[in-house]
């Protein structure tokens, strides 16, 4: 399968038209699925350019409360990833916004390396996050990967030395994801990381775009760090909208208001 990545083509795009990346989360049966449906077309319709698909997990190691909330609610609606291939499908057929799963190994070890990324393909998934696969333990995914052109999107991290920081950039596809500070996800106030030094760092292994997440959660973070990256993550800041909203059209409606003024923040 030699189709070009959706992915590249949204980057380059964007290159074209000087804007940066606005990439949304929201974790998948988080009311249900059919409403996660309307979130993703919703999140495309007010600027986000893609979109990363949380697949439900019991223990998410990287996530903060807000998203390990989602979790547990998506869980009680017994969503599989077969659901998840089935609704990524019906979604192809409205959408070519990149969509890219953030989920732990063992979901994927447990349904079969091969079947997971022949169904990806097959489903239109472009990218997998794989915070629990350390670069140098991604071998065993990594054949499969270059087979089905389903990218593994590599994290680097502020304590990331700079031997590993190149090692990852040769192998990197699609985006490389930048953590922004150290710890879980969630909202924060502020960063303490010298993203001049990071980004100087990177930005000497590879042009490949890079997207900063972890903690931006507002238009003022994506402005004020924008310049260093190709783009910007919102995770946790999308989910709590979807559990502040008391029916789940009024869950799609606060998403997209919120997905509208970070799209601003990020293309202007």
């Amino acid at each position: 399968m030699t189709n070009e990545n959706r992915i590249d083509k949204k980057f380059s795009l964007l290159k074209d038209e000087n804007k940066k990346a606005l990439i949304t989360f929201i974790t998948f049966g988080d009311p249900d699925i059919e409403t996660s449906k309307k979130l993703v077309l919703e999140m495309e319709k007010e600027g986000a350019d893609l979109i990363e698909i949380g697949v439900p997990f019991s223990d998410p190691m990287a996530e903060g409360p807000v998203i390990q909330a989602a979790n547990v609610r998506a869980l009680k609606n017994e969503i599989n990833l077969d659901k998840i291939f089935k609704a990524v499908s019906e979604l192809r057929q409205e959408t070519e916004i990149p969509l890219v799963f953030l989920m732990y190994f063992n979901s994927l070890l447990s349904y079969g390396i091969e079947d997971f990324f022949k169904n990806c393909a097959e489903s239109g998934v472009d990218a997998v996050i794989i915070p629990d696969l350390p670069f140098e333990e991604s071998g065993e995914i990594y054949d499969y990967t270059v087979k089905y052109n389903v990218y593994q999107i590599s994290m680097i991290t502020p304590t990331s030395s700079e031997e590993r920081a190149e090692k990852i950039c040769q192998r990197a596809k699609g985006f490389l994801y930048c953590v922004s500070s150290m710890g879980v996800t969630g909202m924060r106030d502020g960063f303490g990381t010298d993203f001049d030094g990071v980004f100087s760092m990177l930005n000497k292994f590879t042009d490949m775009p890079k997207c900063l997440g972890f903690g931006i959660s507002k238009p003022k973070h994506i402005e004020g760090l924008k310049h260093y990256c190709d783009g910007l993550i919102v995770g946790s800041a999308i989910v709590n909208q979807i559990a502040e909203g008391s029916t789940n059209d009024e869950k799609v409606e606060k998403v997209g208001a919120l997905t509208k003024v970070l799209a601003e923040a990020a293309h202007k």
